[in-house]
C-alpha cells in the first residue's frame, strides 16, 4: 500500500504495535459515519449494550485506545507506551490522507518576514526533522505530504515544545491548525496520558471525560476542520480525538465522549452544557489552544472562555500551556488575552491582518442594480464547474440570490446561521464534492474550504472580516482569486482596502485611489475600523512606548473579577458608562430627597 510509506521501515508485526488492523467501524478516530456510529454504539437497550461490551472486548484484546470503562483495561493501557504507533487500518489511512496537498506554490513562503519577540525564544526550525516529534508524528507528516515547514510552523513548533505560551498572528490558510496540533500531540505521545487516565472512573455510560487537551473554535465548521486534522495526527496512535459542538445532537456527543477523549475540540457554549452535565472535567487540561482568538473574544465569547478557563477546574495559567492563533491581533485583543497567557512568545508571521500574494484581488465598481448580471458574467468566465464561494451580508440575500442562480441553471446552494446542523453540513458536503460548485454565503459562517474564486456579492463593514473572507482561497501555496463589488455603500473601507491591495502588491484601481484620498480628508479617518488603529495587531503591543503602564493598570483590578460582558473597545467605553451612571445617580438621588420633601 503506498500510504503506509509514511510509516517507512515500521512492520505490523513489530512488539508493542497493538496487535492486527483494526475495523474501522470501532477504530479510535471515528473511522466510520455518524449514522454507522449510532448503529455500533446506541445504548439503548440490553442488546445494544451487549454489542458493546463485546466490542470494547474485541478492541481490548486488539490493543485499542486507553481510556477504557473499567478499571483492567485502563490499567493495561497505562502499561503502554504511548510514543510507540499502533497497527496501521488501511481503509482509515485512505480516508484520512487520500486528499492531502501542499499547494503548487508553497516554496514562495520561505520569503515571508516573521517576528518572535519575548524572553529567551527558542530557535527556530527549517525542517521537521530539526525537532524530535517521535515515531508518530513523523509518520503522519510523511503521510500528509508535508515536505518542509510553514513560517508559523517553523517557529511555533518549537516555541511550544519548549513549553511555553505563545500567541500567534498568520494569515488565514497558513497552517495555523498543523502548527499546534503536531508539538501538542507530540508531548501527549512522549508523556503520555498520566493522572488524566486513573481519573475515569464509574461504569460505561456514567464515566466523566478528562481531556489532556482543549482545542476552541468560534463556530462549528472550524471545529470540524481541526478534529479532521487531529484526526489524520492521531492517526496509529492511543489518544482519541473528539468534538462537540452546538446545533448537534449532544445525546450522540455525549455517547461519542464516553468512549474516551484525550484530545477536545469544542466551541465554547456546547463544552459550557457538557460540563455542566458533568461529563467532562477539565482537571487534567495541561494544553489550551484557542483558534481565532480575535474572532472568539470579539464575538461575545468571553465570559463563557472565563468560565472554561478561570472558575472551573482547568489548571491555571503557569502551569498549563495556553496557545492563541488567530489572523490577527489588534491591540485590544492582545491586551484581553493577557490574561490567559503566562510569559508568553508574541509570533507575528508576514504583514498580520494583510492577504497573500497568492490571491489574486480584483475590485469592481458595481451599482447594487447591476450586481446579479455582473456575478453572471464572472461565473460564466472562470467556469461552472470552478469551487466558488459568493459572499452576501444577509441571511434573506443568501436565500434570494441562490434562488436566482438557481433559475438560471447553474448548481449552487447557499449556507447561513438559520439553517439547520443538517442542512449546513450537507451544503458543504455538495460544494465540497462539487455537485453544487457555487456557495452563496454569510459572513457569520466560517469555513475552512481551500475554493478558487471568492466573489464578495456585498462587501463587508469592516477591513477584518474582508481578510477572512479572500482568505478562503489560495490556502497554504495554491492560487486564488477574490472579486468585490464595490459602490457608494461601501466607502467606509475605502482606505483599509487600498492600503490592503497595495500591501499585497495587487493592482489598484484609480478611482479607488481618488476616493480613499477623498475619504481621508473629508472624514478625517473616521471611517477606519477602529480595531485597525493599531496596525492590524502586527507587533507585540509590550514592544511600544507606554505599553507597561496601560498593562499595569490593568492588573490593578479585583481578584476574582473575570470581567463578565465588557466591553472590548478599552477604556472610552468604561468612561462613557461610568459618566451615563454617575448622572443617572445623581437625578435619581435628587428625585429621592425631592419626594422626602
Amino acid at each position: 500500500n503506498g500510504l503506509s510509506s509514511g510509516f517507512g521501515n515500521y512492520e505490523n508485526k513489530e512488539a508493542g504495535w497493538g496487535g492486527p488492523p483494526r475495523d474501522a467501524a470501532y477504530n479510535s478516530f471515528g473511522g466510520r459515519s455518524d449514522r454507522s456510529k449510532s448503529a455500533f454504539f446506541n445504548d439503548r437497550g440490553a442488546g445494544s449494550r451487549g454489542r458493546w461490551v463485546s466490542l470494547r472486548s474485541v478492541i481490548y484484546e486488539r490493543g485499542g485506545f486507553a481510556g477504557g470503562g473499567n478499571s483492567r483495561w485502563a490499567e493495561e493501557s497505562r502499561d503502554d507506551d504511548w510514543s510507540k504507533p499502533t497497527a496501521p487500518n488501511e481503509r482509515l489511512e485512505h480516508e484520512l490522507f487520500s486528499a492531502s496537498n501542499t499547494g503548487i506554490n508553497f516554496e514562495k513562503y520561505d520569503d515571508i518576514p516573521v517576528e518572535a519577540t519575548g524572553s529567551s525564544c527558542p530557535p527556530h526550525i527549517e525542517s521537521f526533522h530539526d525537532v524530535e516529534m517521535g515515531e508518530i508524528i513523523m509518520g503522519n507528516i510523511n503521510l500528509s505530504r508535508y515536505t518542509r515547514p510553514t513560517p508559523v510552523q517553523k517557529y511555533a513548533i518549537p516555541i511550544i515544545k519548549s513549553k511555553r505560551d505563545l500567541m500567534a498572528c498568520a494569515q488565514t490558510g497558513s497552517g495555523k491548525t498543523a502548527a499546534f496540533l503536531l508539538p501538542v500531540l507530540s508531548q501527549i505521545y512522549t508523556e503520555g496520558p498520566g493522572d488524566a487516565l486513573q481519573a475515569e472512573n464509574g461504569r460505561y455510560g456514567r464515566r466523566k471525560q478528562y481531556p489532556i487537551s482543549l482545542v476552541l473554535a468560534p463556530t462549528r465548521e472550524l471545529a470540524l476542520q481541526i478534529y479532521d486534522e487531529a484526526r489524520k495526527f492521531a492517526y496509529r496512535s492511543r489518544v482519541r480525538p473528539c468534538v462537540v459542538y452546538g446545533g448537534a445532537d449532544i445525546g450522540q456527543q455525549i455517547r461519542d465522549l464516553e468512549r474516551g477523549c484525550h484530545l477536545l475540540v469544542a466551541t465554547p457554549g456546547r463544552l459550557v452544557d457538557m460540563m455542566e452535565r458533568g461529563k467532562i472535567g477539565l482537571d487534567y487540561c495541561h494544553y489550551l489552544v484557542v483558534d481565532e482568538a480575535d474572532r472568539m473574544l470579539d464575538m461575545g465569547f468571553e465570559p463563557q472562555i472565563r468560565r472554561i478557563v478561570e472558575q472551573d477546574t482547568m489548571p491555571p495559567k503557569g502551569i498549563r500551556r495556553t496557545m492563541m492563533f488567530s489572523a490577527t491581533f489588534p491591540k485590544e485583543i492582545q491586551i484581553l488575552a493577557r490574561d490567559f497567557l503566562e510569559d508568553y512568545i508574541f509570533l507575528a508571521v508576514g504583514r498580520v491582518g494583510s492577504t497573500s500574494e497568492n490571491i489574486t484581488q480584483k475590485v469592481v465598481w458595481v451599482e447594487e442594480t447591476d450586481k446579479r448580471s455582473f456575478l453572471l458574467d464572472l461565473l460564466n468566465a472562470t467556469g461552472k464547474d470552478s469551487l466558488t464561494l459568493v459572499f452576501v451580508e444577509t441571511k434573506k440575500g443568501a436565500d434570494a440570490l441562490e434562488d436566482f442562480l438557481y433559475r438560471e441553471g447553474y448548481a449552487c446552494t447557499s449556507i447561513h446561521g438559520d439553517r439547520s446542523q443538517r442542512d449546513r453540513e450537507e451544503a458543504l458536503h455538495q460544494f465540497r464534492s462539487g455537485r453544487c460548485p457555487i456557495l452563496v454565503a454569510t459572513a457569520n459562517v466560517k469555513y475552512n474550504i481551500n475554493v478558487k474564486h471568492v466573489i464578495n456579492f456585498d462587501l463587508p463593514s469592516d477591513i477584518e472580516e474582508y481578510v477572512h473572507r479572500i482568505g478562503r482561497t489560495g490556502r497554504v501555496g495554491n492560487l486564488g482569486l477574490a472579486t468585490s463589488f464595490f459602490n457608494d455603500k461601501n466607502s467606509n473601507i475605502t482606505k483599509d482596502l487600498l492600503d490592503i491591495l497595495v500591501e499585497a502588491k495587487q493592482e489598484v484601481p484609480s478611482w479607488l485611489e481618488s476616493l480613499a484620498y477623498e475619504h481621508q480628508h473629508k472624514s478625517n479617518n473616521r471611517g477606519r475600523s477602529k480595531r485597525f488603529s493599531g496596525g492590524f495587531g502586527a507587533r507585540d503591543y509590550r514592544q511600544t512606548p507606554g505599553s507597561g503602564s496601560f498593562s499595569n493598570n490593568r492588573s490593578g483590578r479585583s481578584a476574582g473579577g473575570h470581567g463578565g460582558n465588557r466591553g472590548f473597545g478599552g477604556g472610552k467605553q468604561t468612561i462613557r458608562t461610568g459618566v451615563f451612571c454617575s448622572f443617572f445617580f445623581f437625578f435619581f438621588n435628587c428625585y429621592e430627597n425631592y419626594g422626602r420633601m
